[in-house]
Formats: C-alpha cells, sequence, structure tokens
C-alpha cells in the first residue's frame, strides 16, 4: 500500500476513533437529545481499521479515568461549556494547552477524552446543538495539527505500545496487581491482533 493510503487509513482511523469516544460518553442519554454525528466524520473503511479504533477506545476510556477526579481537568471543560464568548477558541485553546510541552500519544488520548467528557456538559447544560461542533472543533484540531505527527511517528498502529503501558500504569496505581497483570495481558493481545494488519499495509 502507497503512503498515501497509509496515511489515509491514519486519517480514516483517527476520525472514527474521535466520533466513537464521542458517542461512548453520550451512551447513557435518550438518543433523541443527541444529533446526529454523521457525516462530519469517515468511518473506518476495513474490518482491520475498526478493530484498531475499538481498541484503541478501550485505552482512552482506561487512560482517560485517570482524569475524572482532576479539578483542573474539570474546570477546563466547564471553561469551554460555560465561558461567554467563541466556544470554538476555548476549545482551541485548552487543546493548545494539552500540546504546550509536545505532542505524545497518551496527550493525544487526553485530547480525545477532553471532546468526549466535553460533549456530556454541553448536553447536560442543554445544549445538545453544540455536540455536532465538539466533534468538529476535534476533527480540525485532529486534522491541522495532529496528523501530520501520527503519520511521521509510524501511524496508529505504533501508539499501541505505549498507549498499552499508560493505560496498565494508570490502573494499575488503583488496583490490585492482579488487574495489572491482566491488562499486560490483554494490552499483549490487542498489539498481537494488529501485527498481521501492519504486515498488510506495507504490501
Amino acid at each position: 500500500m502507497s503512503c498515501e493510503g497509509n496515511r489515509m487509513s491514519d486519517v480514516r482511523i483517527g476520525e472514527a476513533l474521535i466520533k466513537e469516544v464521542i458517542q461512548e460518553e453520550l451512551k447513557d442519554f435518550p438518543s433523541e437529545e443527541i444529533p446526529p454525528l454523521n457525516p462530519l466524520a469517515i468511518e473506518g473503511e476495513t474490518v482491520q481499521e475498526q478493530k484498531v479504533v475499538n481498541q484503541l477506545g478501550t485505552m482512552i476510556r482506561i487512560i482517560g479515568d485517570k482524569l475524572k477526579d482532576n479539578p483542573e481537568f474539570q474546570d477546563a471543560i466547564d471553561g469551554v461549556a460555560r465561558c461567554p464568548g467563541s466556544k470554538g477558541e476555548r476549545f482551541k485553546e485548552v487543546a493548545d494547552k494539552v500540546f504546550q510541552d509536545g505532542i505524545t500519544w497518551e496527550r493525544i488520548v487526553v485530547l480525545f477524552y477532553v471532546a468526549g467528557k466535553l460533549a456530556v456538559k454541553m448536553v447536560e447544560v442543554h445544549l445538545p446543538q453544540s455536540v455536532r461542533d465538539v466533534l468538529k472543533w476535534t476533527l480540525d484540531f485532529f486534522r491541522n495539527n495532529l496528523l501530520g505527527w501520527i503519520v511521521d511517528h509510524g501511524g496508529w498502529i505504533n501508539s499501541f505500545s505505549e498507549l498499552a503501558v499508560a493505560s496498565v500504569q494508570s490502573v494499575s496505581s488503583v488496583s490490585s496487581n492482579t488487574c495489572g497483570l491482566v491488562l499486560i495481558f490483554a494490552a499483549g493481545l490487542a498489539i498481537g491482533s494488529v501485527i498481521t494488519w501492519k504486515l498488510t499495509r506495507q504490501l
């Protein structure tokens, strides 16, 4: 597959992943309260891409859950949702702050998790139409600021090892060693399941 083909695959995975994170966070709200998110984000095109999206989505939830009780994190989301003026500009400020010390896979996860929690906040403050705005802002930031870095660092497939370690660390800090070992095993399975896909991408 050509480099351009790999880039398009990384675009599809990133966009589908952002959408998946937002939908997962909104799953407890009645569907009639949530505006449709299509066709803002393209879907994963292949079964392999969708598997990557699902596995990364699980890691994002594990890593992101450690932010739930972080007051700075909550204040940032409240600031975007409640402050007057352009919410898009406020979101960009929060995103810039996440990456002020550079881009890493874990910080990309944090941004996607912020988007999901911000979507929830928009519904809670009775601005459900703004959920589509949150998706659009996140997609724009991903395309303009993160996609090039992701491609340069080998694509989403290369995120698994770092995110697996981050997800295990975030859970091990509050759980027993047994839970940590189970997560290490699960992360190993996730990495192994995409090795074949990585090889086929290079053909």
